[in-house]
């Protein structure tokens, strides 16, 4: 199975492609990037099929990470993965952008606990805690930096993600510190790709995982009155 895989969530334009009958990641490209998504990711795609010598049409399945991540970010991938679906004819499968960090480090040593955080800004941190094999303990939240202490700062996990280093400076001294810091500005494209062939298809459809609501809110109360 060729799955081609997609990430624009957070501070990256990435694409891979994974053969998973030569059990290998067989073209990848990764950008950094803050904005221009939008501009950057056709022409990346494009990039990386032609190294991995496929076409749309020879895809088995697109996967393509849904949050939590900047808005219009998550937009653009899940956008290009559901048109690139419909052209060719296969299906989609959306992933967490927490549990994408999360699959390296498990894959790694499953008997440790992972904590993968990003940065909501104002204080706040989307995070979610994976526990012994992968199994989620805390499903993802948007929570304030006190209260992801309290629900993360135990058993010495490893923290992974755009906000690892808000909560590893203010971690409680009862509490055993973590084993890893890891501040990746975005997950790992190959592991997007791995999760997205392991992925069932019925219950990944890809579909924004905001957790919370935009910053930008309509203006109501400073509309003009309609004559």
């Amino acid at each position: 199975m060729h799955v081609l895989a997609i990430d624009t969530a957070l501070e990256a334009c990435a694409a891979a492609v994974l053969d998973t009958e030569r059990g290998a990641i067989i073209a990848h490209e990764s950008l950094e990037m803050v904005r221009g998504h939008a501009e950057a990711l056709m022409p990346l795609i494009a990039r990386v099929l032609d190294r991995a010598a496929l076409r749309f049409a020879t895809l088995d399945r697109i996967a393509v990470t849904t949050g939590p991540g900047s808005f219009t970010g998550l937009r653009v991938g899940i956008s290009a993965a559901r048109g690139i679906a419909l052209a060719a004819g296969k299906p989609a499968v959306g992933l967490s952008t927490l549990a994408a960090y999360a699959a390296p480090l498990i894959a790694a040593d499953d008997t440790l606990p992972v904590v993968s955080v990003v940065d909501a800004r104002h204080d706040h941190v989307y995070l979610q805690v994976f526990g012994p094999g992968g199994r989620t303990v805390v499903a993802p939240r948007l929570a304030s930096l006190r209260e992801a202490l309290r629900v993360a700062a135990s058993g010495a996990p490893r923290l992974v993600g755009t906000g690892a280093q808000m909560l590893a400076p203010i971690w409680p001294a009862a509490e055993r510190p973590p084993t890893l810091v890891e501040t990746r500005r975005a997950p790992n494209i190959d592991w997007v790709a791995w999760l997205g062939a392991a992925a069932v298809e019925s219950r990944s459809p890809p579909k924004p995982l905001y957790l919370r609501a935009p910053d930008a809110q309509p203006q109501d109360a400073a509309q003009v009155a309609r004559r």
